[in-house]
């Protein structure tokens, strides 16, 4: 392990399974807080996500509705059948685009089917197809940029003021605010859309998110 100084924040580096085996595991609470990242906490409303959030009881809270709600092996297994489907269309696309002797681009295939299947276990559909569907592929592609850019004012916090002449404090607003319009959009589809005790096994997270707000 060792210590670098990324200007004003220092980075531990873990630089084998063992030193990481520590970290994530033996001593995971010691390590669990993690640093507030501007980019982050304006996508991730505050943030308000499992990945970002600092440790405390929101975010055993929000781990324990991951692990008993959306993720525990009854929850997986129930999604089998999306799986299995979505497979099934990536193998015909790939034959009818070698019966038509047409290059397969097995990347964008698979990048698209694994979408496909999160957005329908997580957002109970796909979006996909037409122009809602290239507008959302355009919005989550520039999503997961902004999260990785770096952004000078979290390492040097005299420096933030650069961001507003670089555009990407306009870009990280913009984006943000078509993302919760967007997930806006998603829950209210599902508010007027009640699902019964017999579909209750077929429900995507934000069904059960909204049961558990309940």
């Amino acid at each position: 392990m060792m210590m670098l100084q990324f200007g004003s924040m220092p980075v531990l580096i873990a630089s084998s399974a063992e030193a990481a085996s520590q970290i994530m595991k033996t001593q995971d609470v010691g390590f669990a807080d993690k640093p507030m990242s501007s980019n982050p906490s304006k996508l991730f409303f505050g943030p308000k996500d499992v990945a970002f959030t600092p440790y405390g009881e929101y975010w055993r809270n929000a781990r324990s509705i991951c692990m008993l709600q959306l993720l525990n092996n009854k929850r997986v297994q129930s999604f089998s059948k999306i799986r299995e489907e979505e497979t099934s269309l990536l193998l015909k696309k790939i034959k009818d685009s070698i019966d038509n002797s047409q290059v397969v681009d097995l990347a964008e295939l698979f990048v698209s089917m694994t979408n496909d299947v999160l957005c329908r276990v997580a957002l109970g559909r796909k979006y996909c197809d037409g122009e809602e569907g290239k507008k959302f592929k355009t919005l989550l592609l520039e999503f997961v940029e902004l999260l990785g850019v770096f952004n000078i004012g979290d390492f040097m916090p005299w420096l933030p003021w650069v961001n507003r002449f670089n555009g990407l404090n306009v870009k990280v607003e913009k984006v943000a605010a078509e993302f919760s319009a967007f997930l806006e959009g998603v829950i209210e589809e599902h508010r007027e859309t009640k699902i019964d005790d017999e579909e209750e096994e077929s429900a995507d997270f934000v069904d059960i998110l909204l049961q558990v707000q309940k």
